[in-house]
């Protein structure tokens, strides 16, 4: 287990194969489904080959990605959080998605509060994005609660919804 970051009551560490189950249930959360899209990966081989093709070859290309977020406590896996370089976006985004019965404890600002003092500080990456589904209210909050600002609505792809764009 290669620890990114440790929090208070958080480790944000990186995915492997072996968290597939873990990222197929997350992937198919009514939240993920609805406001990150459907990344139509339904077996354990599909959750596999969505880390192989996605964050761990994010770590390899980039030197950081998503990362597994772990309630120190207990050991459980309640989410992610991290920073990627998305195809479509010329800076690195900052995201995140937590399973619906750890969201209003504090784990999200957490885990993104200390993300992006990583991202800004000891990766020296110079800034900072968030794009958000504009129903997404609860993630919208987040972001600027961390600090980032509104800056104006994009969209990625042409087959895409208008996202807000903000920025540090």
């Amino acid at each position: 287990m290669e620890i990114v970051i440790e929090t208070e009551r958080l480790i944000l560490r990186k995915f492997t194969v072996e968290d597939a189950a873990f990222i197929l249930e997350l992937l198919n959360t009514p939240d993920w489904l609805r406001f990150i899209g459907d990344r139509n990966v339904r077996t354990l081989e599909e959750a596999e080959n969505y880390l192989l093709n996605g964050n761990i070859r994010s770590y390899r290309e980039y030197g950081f990605g998503f990362y597994v977020v772990v309630i120190k406590e207990t050991q459980e896996s309640i989410g992610i959080c991290g920073i990627v370089k998305r195809a479509g976006l010329e800076d690195v985004d900052i995201g995140f998605a937590f399973f619906q019965q750890f969201m209003g404890k504090g784990y999200g600002y957490e885990s993104a509060s200390a993300v992006l003092k990583y991202a800004l500080i000891d990766l020296k990456i110079k800034r900072i994005v968030a794009i958000v589904d504009p129903e997404n209210v609860g993630s919208i909050a987040l972001i600027k609660k961390i600090g980032l600002q509104f800056e104006k609505m994009i969209q990625i792809s042409p087959k895409d919804i208008e996202l807000m764009l903000f920025g540090i």
